[in-house]
């Protein structure tokens, strides 16, 4: 014994934290744990020692049921296109109760015209928006493995993620915002609903009472009750999508007569510049294919189609200059062609960024 002592003494107060302290968990001691304080009092009669007189005091712990439900990492808007379908947003929720529990999960889109997680104005709603959980906490939605809707046997102090899921309608145009929110109910861990005790409840020493102690939440974030057992959360899904505009126009480059300012007359050569405009703020419009039948009386200049050509001020008095010559030839490696479908002008124009235009330019001679 005095051995032992005296290497505990020689230890230093960080080595005695270390053999003493027992582990530390949000959660905190397990429910229905007995604590016991037992004491005992030794005394003297007569100057003769005494049996000891002991006491015993002990109580369960009961369930404190506490957790958060947050959005995930990355934060912030979720940028989506219309028609997309399957974009997502990540919560967490975090079990820092002292028991393990499941979660009932409730999927709600905000009305229309109220204040958004992230700053916007709610203006449409998705369609077939639900949340499914995370099956292999790899933080990934993966639509074969993440089926489940309600979160199973979340022990004390792990989190899980839950992915709200939907599609985005067509009509959705650029810069509009959907809300959603997720609502999560705490659950015994067969899935039934629990009861807890209230301020009116007495506490037994024999017995185990359950408290919720989650906190009132309001504002953007949602809106919860004090000590109800449910938290909620919000984000929001915000549309990117190309701002289009489409102008035609054209002039007559020569007559085979005037010297300045031609005619429209038979024989006079027509061209033709198809512009498309993409407005400022909006996302890249890829793809962009063009089809443009050659006008009733007029007839198409073989070699005169050219791509990507440069536009000033798109509108009925636009300019359009340069571009890059493509043959009429349809199936072959350039972006344009001639005569498939019958009489039709086909053209590829490169990504249009917002802010900017490009245009196919063709001729045509009057019949």
């Amino acid at each position: 014994m005095t051995r032992t002592l005296k290497l505990i003494s020689a230890c230093s107060p960080a080595t005695m934290a270390m053999l003493f302290a027992a582990p530390a968990f949000a959660g905190g001691t397990a429910p229905g744990t007995d604590i016991v304080n037992s004491v005992n009092v030794n005394y003297n009669t007569g100057g003769v020692a005494q049996t000891a007189v002991t006491a015993t005091d002990t109580f369960k712990v009961d369930r404190k049921i506490i957790f958060s439900l947050v959005e995930a990492a990355t934060t912030g808007t979720t940028s989506v296109t219309p028609g997309q379908t399957g974009p997502v947003v990540r919560f967490q929720i975090n079990n820092t109760s002292n028991d393990t529990l499941d979660f009932s999960l409730a999927a709600v889109q905000q009305a229309t015209a109220t204040n958004t997680a992230n700053g916007g104005i709610d203006a449409f709603n998705l369609t077939n928006f639900t949340f499914f959980v995370d099956a292999n906490a790899n933080g990934t939605y993966e639509p074969a493995t993440d089926t489940a809707t309600v979160v199973d046997d979340l022990g004390v102090d792990q989190s899980r993620f839950v992915f709200g899921v939907g599609d985005v309608p067509l009509t959705a145009t650029n810069g509009q915002v959907a809300g959603v929110q997720l609502t999560a109910t705490a659950l015994e861990s067969n899935g039934s609903a629990i009861t807890a005790a209230t301020d009116s409840t007495a506490n037994g020493a024999a017995t185990v009472e359950t408290v919720f102690a989650d906190t009132a939440k309001s504002g953007i974030g949602g809106t919860s009750a004090a000590r109800d057992g449910i938290d909620v959360a919000t984000d929001d899904f915000t549309v990117s999508a190309a701002v289009l505009s489409v102008y035609k126009s054209s002039q007559i480059i020569s007559d085979g007569l005037s010297a300045s300012n031609a005619k429209s007359i038979p024989g006079a050569v027509i061209e033709y510049c198809i512009s498309v405009a993409n407005a400022a703020g909006g996302a890249t419009a890829t793809n962009i294919s063009i089809s443009d039948l050659v006008p009733t009386n007029t007839t198409f200049v073989t070699g005169s189609i050219r791509v990507n050509a440069t536009v000033t001020t798109p509108g009925s008095s636009q300019s359009c200059t340069g571009g890059t010559a493509a043959t009429d030839t349809a199936g072959d490696a350039d972006s344009g062609s001639f005569g498939t479908p019958a009489n039709t002008v086909e053209a590829l124009l490169s990504n249009v960024a917002g802010g900017s235009a490009s245009a196919v330019i063709f001729r045509a001679t009057i019949n």
